[in-house]
């Protein structure tokens, strides 16, 4: 009788979490190249002696959804959007880490940031002196035109752009894509980026409703076996007691 009480609760608990990895997903659907947490569940004995036949369910969210989502044009000059896989560096707070995001601004000494980080490029963060222009290239190549609108593009850095297996990425706790065995990734020259163009969240809304409401009848399957068992568990202490 215990063994279909640690289903119900081990299936109830997932059911719960799975919610808020959806929730969290629907939440930012709008936020610019945001990546889709996806929810997968294992089976996990029950520890301890005498409980072999005894399985949890763990749910693991650390997988990323790699699909890619919607470019539209900004005509902005410092926003850019990679074409097919690959991320851009940043410097996160606790080291190098990778986004989607392509919002670049410019901090008060030049440096490029995204989303309050500084973007990397081959030799670490990328600062620009004075300029009445800046073009980034196809490759990532971030070129400049000295003040007065004088003279030709020159180059100043290019974009550390990366590439890698979605199995091989998770999230941190900054919600920043990171190798999940905590390496740095190496530039990949292949990765192409596309200048005056943002890429929304990968998010589908009505994926994530439709998942949601899954697992909401999961819960309520999973209470209706607590019932089973309650009821099953009275049933049988009225028989011992005669």
């Amino acid at each position: 009788m215990d063994a279909l009480i640690y289903t119900a609760m081990s299936g109830a608990e997932r059911a719960l979490r799975g919610q808020q990895v959806h929730a969290n997903n629907l939440a930012n659907a709008d936020t610019p190249g945001f990546r889709a947490n996806m929810e997968l569940a294992t089976a996990q004995a029950a520890p301890g002696y005498g409980y072999d036949d005894r399985h949890l369910s763990q749910l693991q969210a650390n997988a990323i959804s790699t699909k890619q989502g919607t470019l539209r044009a900004t005509g902005r000059e410092l926003d850019v959007a990679i074409s097919g896989n690959g991320y851009f560096a940043v410097q996160g707070p606790t080291g190098e880490a990778y986004t989607r995001a392509g919002n670049i601004t410019l901090d008060a000494d030049g440096t490029m940031t995204v989303n309050g980080m500084q973007l990397l490029g081959e030799g670490g963060p990328i600062n620009l002196p004075q300029n009445s222009r800046i073009e980034i290239g196809q490759d990532g190549t971030v070129s400049i035109q000295s003040p007065g609108g004088m003279g030709e593009m020159q180059v100043v850095d290019k974009l550390k752009l990366v590439q890698a297996e979605g199995t091989e990425l998770t999230k941190n706790e900054a919600g920043l894509i990171v190798a999940r065995d905590g390496q740095i990734l190496p530039t990949d020259n292949t990765v192409q980026v596309r200048a005056g163009h943002l890429e929304g969240s990968n998010v589908s809304a009505v994926e994530e409703m439709v998942a949601t409401m899954s697992l909401t009848r999961t819960f309520e399957v999973q209470m209706k076996l607590f019932k089973a068992a309650d009821d099953m568990t009275t049933a049988g202490n009225r028989l011992i007691g005669g």
